[in-house]
């Protein structure tokens, strides 16, 4: 049985230059391990590079450090055409699907683009074998094939995006707050919509999002950036039983609670302050500006991500 994981993230580095001599620190020396058939769900604040991470481990940005493997093979620095070949492997989900979707193109044009790039069909007409079921499986009906984009609703756009990305039967599939748009009720089918094709395929999602109660009903593990840094990883359950590190605490204190009584009771952990610039992060650990508990280590050394037990890890003074 072949064990290689689906997606190794090795000290990744995504560094923006901003005019002047400045450095947008998006994403720093970040490290994962993602299972095949599994489920990461990577959350924080916005601005705290999710979205940097994910284009760059799919390559639209080019890592400025660090390694990628995709199924034990490097795609680090590979040029865009020996990639063509790999991204029938990887697909991704855009966030905005008003802005992901050509507004020239039918709806059939639109999923059958990927089939024509890859060869898997020569026409437009050979591609409805497979175009028309997709429409079917994400919600959609043949009906809807002929129309565009500004047609349909957010809902409706979004399952076109994830038909477009699930055509090609991908292994690997990267989804860049797919929901975070979208009404409530409708989130919770896209999100069904997803698990499905994961039962059925075995693909693998890097699902990322700020809404921490729909990370945790969708991943397998999640982990937690701040300023571009991994802070915190461990399975699902767990980061919701035992958070370790003061920002995670502070993301889960922030989530609302439906019940009054419920939500007078429970304890405030919010975070103080506004994020640092990404251009010019604090020194030693990136968060200790604002966190309560900082201590005069945390300002001179950066702590590293560490196992503190059932690979629960942490990357915090307070446990090293």
């Amino acid at each position: 049985m072949n064990n290689t994981p689906m997606l190794e993230v090795k000290d990744l580095t995504k560094h923006f230059k901003a005019g002047r001599g400045q450095v947008v620190h998006a994403v720093d020396h970040v490290n994962f391990t993602l299972e095949k058939g599994k489920t990461l769900g990577l959350v924080g604040e916005s601005g705290c590079g999710k979205s940097s991470c994910a284009r760059t481990i799919i390559r639209i940005y080019d890592p400025t450090e660090g390694q990628i493997l995709l199924d034990g093979q490097d795609i680090t620095h590979m040029k865009q055409r020996e990639l063509k070949p790999l991204r029938r492997k990887m697909q991704m989900i855009f966030q905005d699907p008003y802005a992901s979707l050509n507004a020239r193109m039918t709806v059939r044009d639109i999923i059958a683009e990927p089939l024509l790039a890859h060869g898997i069909v020569k026409t437009k007409e050979q591609s409805n074998e497979y175009v028309y079921p997709m429409l079917e499986r994400v919600g959609l009906t043949k009906e809807h094939a002929n129309r565009y984009a500004h047609e349909f609703s957010g809902g409706q756009r979004q399952r076109v995006g994830i038909a477009r990305a699930l055509v090609l039967q991908p292994e690997l599939v990267i989804c860049d707050e797919p929901i975070s748009a979208l009404d409530v009720s409708i989130q919770a089918q896209v999100i069904n919509l997803l698990k499905d094709f994961q039962e059925e395929r075995g693909v693998s999602y890097l699902f990322i999002a700020h809404d921490l109660s729909m990370v945790r009903y969708v991943s397998d593990d999640v982990g937690v950036m701040y300023l571009g840094q991994l802070v915190e990883v461990c399975e699902s359950d767990e980061i919701y039983r035992n958070p370790l590190h003061p920002y995670t605490k502070g993301l889960l204190g922030s989530i609302p609670i439906a019940n009054p009584r419920q939500a007078r009771e429970k304890e405030k952990s919010s975070i103080e302050g506004d994020i640092p610039s990404p251009i010019s992060p604090p020194a030693g650990c990136r968060f200790h500006t604002r966190c309560p508990f900082a201590k005069p280590v945390c300002s001179e050394r950066a702590p590293e991500l560490k196992d503190v037990g059932a690979g629960h890890m942490v990357a915090c003074h307070l446990y090293q």
